[in-house]
């Protein structure tokens, strides 16, 4: 008996982790720190500072969490509503609302501080804070519910994670990182690149679960335009991503501008054929833009961090005979 109870207290325990992580959005989580590591590993240019990366990357993480924990607070009536989301932790009333509340707090309050004191850069956590509010306020409960156009200015939470790793390099390095092609302005290179790939991989999913986001009375692009509308504009930022990617390459070897080109023209192709199948009236599967975009960035920042850690000499350096 006293086994079996044990063994029912671990289960219980096991499941109470299962959804305070739940919570946490994972695997949203993965994609924004995959945005980090390249960003600082080429603030600082043949350097591994794994330590401080790992820092980083946990304070991240703690950010993240607890933006998506308080997003899901706030969308607990219409995660109810969508097929896709019903089986949140919130919506299936596997966790209370103010417990859930409270781990976001808790989760926040842990990751100014981290970033701060452990990390060395109260400005990375001012960025995180940020992040918290402008994605919880302005995007979830504003922008979200009122126009079609929340995903293109709500995305901009997205690529702070671009901020907080370029800011941490930067503290840590007593802001010697202010001179010539090791400024700011990579950083808002990568930031534009996140923003302006946003729409298309958000509008990609959309137009696949358009009845869920009409249902929950969400207005999704894909539901308050039609179709050709909306595969216009994916192309469109589709073509604003590519573009502001190769922006970077005076700063990257060949490795990051064949990356960027190589799979920058297989966006657009994919992005092409999406739009021109609607244009024809043909079955489309946007899902397939969803996946590939995924697939787009990773390629991106994973050559982004090769480039860096290989530390060779940068096209604007070779220019410039510096």
């Amino acid at each position: 008996m006293e086994k079996s109870e044990a063994r029912r207290s671990v289960n219980r325990f096991a499941d109470t982790v299962k959804v305070y992580v739940a919570l946490t959005k994972p695997r949203v989580i993965e994609l924004l720190l995959v945005a980090a590591i390249p960003t600082m590993l080429q603030a600082e240019r043949g350097e591994v500072n794994f330590g401080l990366i790992l820092l980083t990357l946990v304070g991240g993480w703690m950010g993240a969490a607890s933006a998506n924990t308080f997003n899901m607070v706030a969308d607990y009536d219409i995660d109810q509503k969508m097929r896709r989301t019903r089986r949140r932790p919130l919506a299936k009333e596997s966790v209370s609302l103010r417990s859930a509340t409270i781990f976001g707090w808790v989760l926040m309050i842990a990751s100014f501080l981290w970033l701060w004191l452990l990390a060395h850069s109260l400005l990375a956590g001012f960025f995180i804070l940020l992040t918290i509010w402008f994605y919880v306020y302005v995007y979830t409960k504003w922008l979200k519910r009122r126009t079609w156009q929340n995903v293109i200015w709500g995305g901009a939470a997205g690529c702070m994670p671009v901020a907080v790793g370029w800011a941490v390099i930067t503290d840590n390095n007593g802001g010697a990182l202010s001179a010539g092609w090791h400024s700011w302005a990579q950083a808002l290179i990568l930031f534009m690149i996140v923003f302006f790939w946003t729409p298309p991989h958000t509008w990609a999913l959309g137009m696949r679960y358009r009845e869920d986001y009409e249902a929950a009375g969400v207005p999704m692009m894909p539901v308050v335009k039609p179709p050709l509308e909306v595969t216009r504009q994916i192309l469109l930022y589709t073509w604003a991503t590519v573009i502001t990617s190769l922006l970077l390459v005076p700063a990257a070897s060949w490795i990051y501008a064949a990356a960027a080109v190589a799979s920058g023209l297989w966006f657009i192709i994919m992005a092409t054929r999406l739009h021109s199948g609607v244009t024809k009236g043909t079955p489309v599967k946007p899902m397939q833009l969803f996946f590939l975009s995924n697939n787009y960035l990773s390629v991106l920042f994973v050559a982004l961090s090769v480039d860096a850690v290989l530390g060779w000499d940068n096209f604007f350096t070779i220019v410039s005979g510096s």
